[in-house]
């Protein structure tokens, strides 16, 4: 199942999310590409993507320009790798699509279960409890989609967190597997519906962002801030550890995946309390300052600089060179040109 969200991920990118994006004028293209240049691609691919100071300097000396040209053509190579805002957007509408999805799947089918209104119900008859069609579909799809994300992850657009997501995946997938396996799956249906809630919204904001609706999507994260923090930090200690760690106890005493179970979900609690502190940060930056800020997972590097991209020769009356390292001056395949903004 977990191809089959790989596949329907790729076929909902190239013909529902792309002719969409496109129809809101969202933008193709990618970050502002670099120069060519013989020398600092080499260095880019075969040494170092964040050269040193040392190697700056040296660098400067070869190439006949400033640091600050040759550190602005490393910043722009790094994000020219990056993906475009188009790519992003198909990406939050996939998610959006099956976070949309399985959380009305799950509020639909658990209004009807007496363990929503009362979690002493998860423990009832255990671990003799029958598996539902319908919670079995619930699981089996849960499952396969972060199984899915676990591996796409790698090709996916990466952020700074990428180690965090990455332990979050490992947690998420241990935990519905775990809880399938002893059969702790109403307890675990809670959980999964508890966590939908907030993604879809974040997803949503995601998109507004990428079709340039900054006020919409200012209310749409403001809204993900509210219903995340009330959540994870309220509801979630609340309810589900409330149940685990000691409705569970009262009712079956100890017994081995008791702890191991609750292990996980405190494990995922304190991955809460971080994502809560940026959310916060975040939330705290778009009151202050009137919109919401840059978020602090951002694919694409920042600069300060607000002057051109192209770098500058020490030189400035030397303007044309050959492609390679044999340049009457050393600048290496660089044309003086006219200046343009730096993607931020």
């Amino acid at each position: 199942i977990s191809l089959v969200f790989f596949f329907h991920s790729s076929v909902s990118h190239r013909f529902i999310a792309k002719p969409c994006a496109l129809g809101l004028k969202v933008q193709a293209n990618g970050p502002q590409k670099a120069q060519p240049n013989a020398i600092l691609e080499k260095v880019f691919t075969a040494i170092t993507k964040h050269p040193d100071e040392k190697r700056l300097e040296g660098l400067s000396k070869q190439l006949d320009w400033d640091v600050r040209s040759i550190q602005r053509w490393f910043r722009q190579r790094r994000n020219q790798e990056k993906p475009s805002t188009l790519t992003k957007f198909c990406e939050s509408m996939w998610r959006f699509t099956f976070y949309l999805y399985i959380f009305t799947y799950g509020v639909r089918f658990l209004k009807k279960t007496p363990w929503l209104w009362n979690t002493r119900q998860c423990w009832n008859g255990y671990p003799y409890q029958p598996l539902m069609p319908d919670l079995h579909y619930y699981y089996i799809v849960e499952l396969s989609f972060y199984w899915s994300l676990m591996f796409s992850q790698f090709i996916d657009i990466k952020r700074k967190d990428f180690g965090i997501m990455f332990t979050h995946h490992i947690v998420t997938v241990t935990l519905i597997t775990f809880s399938y396996v002893t059969n702790l799956t109403r307890v675990g249906t809670l959980t999964l519906c508890l966590h939908d809630a907030a993604d879809v919204v974040l997803e949503a904001a995601k998109m507004a962002n990428y079709c340039k609706c900054q006020k919409l999507s200012d209310l749409l994260f403001l809204t993900f801030a509210i219903i995340f923090i009330v959540s994870r930090l309220g509801i979630y200690p609340l309810w589900i550890l409330n149940t685990t760690l000691f409705e569970l106890y009262e009712a079956l005493g100890n017994f081995p995946a008791l702890w191991v179970f609750n292990v996980l979900l405190v494990i995922l609690q304190i991955l809460h309390c971080f994502w809560s502190y940026l959310i916060i940060k975040a939330a705290y930056k778009a009151i202050s300052k009137g919109k919401v800020a840059k978020d602090d997972r951002s694919d694409i590097e920042s600069s300060s600089d607000e002057e051109e991209t192209v770098p500058r020769s020490k030189t400035p009356h030397s303007t044309i060179t050959t492609n390679g390292t044999g340049g009457a001056n050393g600048t290496n395949g660089y044309l003086t040109g006219g200046t343009c903004s730096e993607e931020h």
